[in-house]
C-alpha cells in the first residue's frame, strides 16, 4: 500500500529548459509531484509518473562531464573496480556522456544510454553503444551479441525507471552466475536527514534506502554485499549486489552498520516522512522570506548552477525572476534558456560571474564543496551564497 506524504505542487518537466522561441511556441506540460511510502517494500517514489520517452530524448542537457567532482569520482572508482572485480565485460546502463566509461577499455565495454546527443559521445570515443531504455529485448540483444556480463554499473539511472521488477529481471537474464551489480543512487537518509525535498523531481521516480533495495532485490534473489557512503549528490549510496546463490562473496559488515543506521533513524517508519513534509513547508517560507527580505534591501541575487533539483525548489517556492535576476550555468544545453516553470534566465558562466552580485542561491548546493573553492575571490569579497539545506540560511 502507497501512503502519499508530501505534495510539491504542480511541476514542470525538470530537464526541460525552453529558449525564447520556444517560449511562444510550446507549452510546457507540468504534473503533480507527490510522494509516498509502500508500507509493503518501505520503497518511498513519486506517485504519478512520467513516461520516459517525455523525459530522456536527443536534448538530454545533463552532462555529468561539467563537474569536476563527478569525473574524480568516476576516474577512482573505475580503478577500484578493475583492481577488485576484473571484468571481462563491463556494462553501463545509463552511460550519459561517457564520463565514467572512458576510463575503461573500448574491446571490454558496453554503453546503454538512449539520449541521442550522448550516445552520439560515446559512439565517437569509439565504444559500443546501444542507444535504447534498459528493457528485457534490449538484455536479450546485448546477450545473444556478446555473451553474459560479469559486472554491472549503473549510476543515477536505476531510480529512474518506473518497473524495477523488470529492470532487476533484465539484469538477471544477463548477469553471469559470479557477476556483480554495482548501482549507486541518492540515500533516503540522507535526504531525509538534511531536508533535501529537491531530490524529488520527474526523473527520480524512486529514492532508495538500503532497506528497501533489499526489499526489492530480494524477490529476484539478489543481495546487497556491501555498501558505501559516497558525497556525490548531496549524499548517495554505492551498493554492490550479487546473486545469494553465489557463496564465494561474503556479506560485508557495512551492510548490518547501515541497515541498523537506517532503522534507528526510523527509515522505515511512515511517520517520520510526515514529519519530514512539515519540514519542507517550513523550509518553503524561511526561503521565501529570506529571498524577499534581501530583495527588498535591494541586493543583487542569481542563482548558480541551473540544476534538475533547483527546479523543484524554485516552483515548489513560487520563486521568480522578481527574487532572483538570472542563474549561470556551465552546461552549454541550458544556456540563453529559461528554468523550466519560471521565467529566469540561465547565462554563461563565467571567471567574473559573481562580480558585483551580493547574493547567489545555491542550485548546486550538492557540488558546495568544489564552488566554495572556485569562488574563493569573490567570497573573500563579500559575496555570500543563500542554500535551503539543511535549512534556508546565508552561507
Amino acid at each position: 500500500m502507497k501512503k502519499k506524504f508530501l505534495s510539491l505542487g504542480r511541476q514542470p518537466f525538470a530537464n526541460k529548459y525552453q529558449s525564447i522561441q520556444d517560449k511562444y511556441k510550446k507549452k510546457e506540460q507540468f504534473y503533480d509531484l507527490q510522494v509516498g511510502f509502500d508500507t509493503k517494500t518501505k520503497l518511498v517514489s513519486i506517485l504519478k509518473t512520467v513516461p520516459s520517452k517525455k523525459m530522456f530524448d536527443k536534448n538530454y542537457p545533463y552532462r555529468s562531464s561539467m563537474s569536476k567532482t563527478m569525473l574524480w569520482s568516476f576516474k577512482k572508482f573505475s580503478q577500484f573496480v578493475k583492481r577488485k572485480f576484473k571484468p571481462e565485460l563491463f556494462l553501463e546502463i545509463g552511460s550519459n556522456d561517457g564520463s565514467l566509461i572512458k576510463n575503461f577499455k573500448k574491446e571490454k565495454a558496453i554503453c546503454v544510454e538512449p539520449c541521442a546527443n550522448h550516445a552520439k559521445i560515446t559512439k565517437k570515443m569509439g565504444y559500443r553503444t546501444y542507444q535504447f531504455y534498459w528493457n528485457m529485448n534490449l538484455a536479450k540483444k546485448i546477450k545473444k551479441t556478446h555473451g553474459e556480463v560479469n559486472c554491472i554499473y549503473s549510476a543515477n539511472t536505476i531510480t529512474h525507471i518506473h518497473d524495477l521488477d523488470q529492470v532487476l529481471k533484465s539484469i538477471n537474464y544477463i548477469l553471469s552466475n559470479d557477476g556483480i551489480l554495482i548501482i549507486e543512487d541518492p540515500s533516503l537518509l540522507e535526504c531525509i536527514k538534511i531536508g533535501s525535498y529537491d531530490q524529488f523531481y520527474n526523473e527520480h521516480i524512486h529514492i532508495f534506502s538500503l532497506i528497501s533495495l533489499k526489499n526489492v532485490l530480494n524477490k529476484h534473489k539478489l543481495e546487497i554485499f556491501n555498501v558505501k557512503k559516497l558525497f556525490t549528490h548531496g549524499g548517495s549510496l554505492r551498493y554492490f549486489i550479487k546473486r545469494k546463490k553465489n557463496k564465494k562473496i561474503r556479506i560485508n559488515k557495512s551492510v548490518k552498520k547501515q541497515f541498523i543506521k537506517e532503522k534507528k533513524f526510523g527509515i522505515d517508519k511512515f511517520k517520520i516522512f510526515k514529519k519530514f513534509s512539515t519540514r519542507v513547508n517550513s523550509s518553503k517560507h524561511k526561503l521565501r522570506k529570506i529571498l524577499v527580505r534581501l530583495k527588498n534591501s535591494k541586493k543583487k541575487i542569481i542563482g548558480y548552477g541551473a540544476t534538475a533539483k533547483s527546479v523543484t525548489i524554485l516552483n515548489y517556492c513560487k520563486i521568480d525572476k522578481n527574487l532572483i535576476d538570472y542563474f549561470v550555468d556551465t552546461t552549454p544545453d541550458k544556456i540563453d534558456k529559461y528554468i523550466p516553470g519560471t521565467n529566469i534566465i540561465i547565462k554563461k558562466y563565467k571567471k567574473n560571474s559573481l562580480k558585483n552580485i551580493d547574493y547567489a542561491f545555491l542550485g548546486a548546493w550538492n557540488f558546495k564543496k568544489e564552488i566554495f573553492k572556485k569562488e574563493k575571490k569573490f567570497l573573500n569579497k563579500g559575496c555570500k551564497f543563500i542554500t535551503h539545506v539543511p535549512y534556508p540560511k546565508i552561507l
